[in-house]
């Protein structure tokens, strides 16, 4: 088999498909997606498949990532991982439809028979935004604390944040996973205090307390904290992960499929974390393409407890044919995805409808005094 040909397309609300054909006619989907970067992502993606995989034979996946990953002397960071992270992933797509298997048959079978999926939580009132998500049928939410903080901030301002906490959890009560995200938004003083005042409200764990570059100040917050910490969604390659599961101050990874290294590189990155007793809980924001590649991951892997989503909200398209691999029980339990591959079909009709080369900007926020903050 030879990779003859590709498409890619930038699709709301803030999705890159790779389309890569072979001669076959064996087609594999990949996400390799930067958010607000398309475009960049997807020059990068043209460079690596015009350089590498074009002509090669897609069963080669491993010795094509690291001709993508080594070749080109300078290596790693959001774009280029993001790029070769799609390529990947509909590596992955094509073989395991050659072959007729699911992904994670083709990584050594599966470790379990179910994961659960978590929904997100937002908009003026929490409370009530929360429990629909229970009534949709997850016993896992995550939300931000639903406050802005200055790099020194005051008492008033955690009150809030307590208040916004306070609020989710008791519309859902005791029994729903609360999962905090911060978003790397708050400075090391700050992250202090908050780590202190939302325990009693029990989360699952909280995210991203800070900026991926400030990982290394991380085990002084474990120290102040029972609460499991989370973070990863930033990081690129295994490389990357290193010295975070090395400092001990981390829980929960959340590695994403569309930036880490695709599905090969998640799987080692996973395996990695297990030797720590740290668990997987993958990032996913993003299409019905990414949440697929992750679930086969999920599927074959110990340490996977959790797995997000954003395709099962009303306002998202799907851009599959079927959804139905998603469905789930009324505690978010979906089963493990059955059909060759990704165990998708993409409706490619759609994409080619909703095709942009504007889908999303990432925002711009300012603080009170006009200065750049987080988003």
């Amino acid at each position: 088999m030879e990779v003859t040909d590709y498409e890619l397309f930038e699709v709301p609300p803030r999705s890159l498909l790779l389309k890569i054909e072979t001669n076959d006619d064996i087609v594999g989907w990949g996400e390799p997606v930067l958010e607000g970067r398309a475009q960049t992502a997807a020059e990068a993606v043209r460079e690596l498949m015009d350089s590498y995989v074009l002509g090669a034979d897609p069963y080669d996946i491993e010795l094509l990532w690291q001709q993508m990953y080594r070749s080109g002397f300078y290596r790693g960071g959001a774009v280029l991982m993001s790029a070769l992270s799609g390529i990947d992933q509909a590596l992955w797509d094509i073989k395991g439809k050659a072959l007729g298997e699911p992904v994670y048959e083709l990584l050594g079978g599966k470790a379990r028979e179910r994961i659960k999926l978590y929904a997100h939580v937002s908009g003026e009132d929490l409370g009530a935004a929360a429990r629909n998500r229970v009534e949709e049928g997850f016993s896992a939410i995550k939300s931000g604390p639903g406050v802005d903080l200055e790099h020194i901030d005051r008492t008033p301002a955690i009150e809030e944040a307590r208040e916004n906490v306070r609020t989710m959890r008791e519309a859902v009560g005791d029994d729903v996973d609360l999962m905090l995200d911060f978003h790397g938004k708050p400075s090391k003083p700050m992250a202090k205090r908050l780590v202190g005042e939302l325990a009693e409200f029990d989360p699952m764990f909280y995210e991203e307390l800070l900026g991926p570059e400030k990982n290394d100040l991380l085990p002084d917050l474990a120290e102040r904290t029972a609460v499991p910490i989370a973070t990863g969604e930033r990081l690129y390659g295994r490389w990357e992960f290193k010295p975070l599961l090395e400092s001990g101050a981390v829980d929960v990874i959340q590695p994403d499929i569309s930036h880490a290294g695709g599905i090969t590189e998640l799987r080692k990155i996973a395996s990695m974390a297990e030797t720590y007793d740290v668990a997987l809980a993958p990032h996913s924001p993003l299409s019905s393409v990414a949440l697929a590649a992750s679930l086969q991951v999920d599927a074959c892997t110990q340490n996977a407890i959790i797995q997000e989503q954003i395709v099962l909200n009303e306002d998202v398209p799907n851009y599959l044919t079927d959804m139905s691999v998603f469905e789930h029980d009324d505690q978010g339990y979906v089963d493990l995805p059955s059909a060759p591959g990704l165990g998708i079909e993409v409706d490619e009709d759609l994409v080619r409808e909703m095709a942009t080369e504007d889908a999303w900007d990432a925002p711009v926020v300012r603080r009170k005094d006009g200065s750049i903050s987080e988003w």
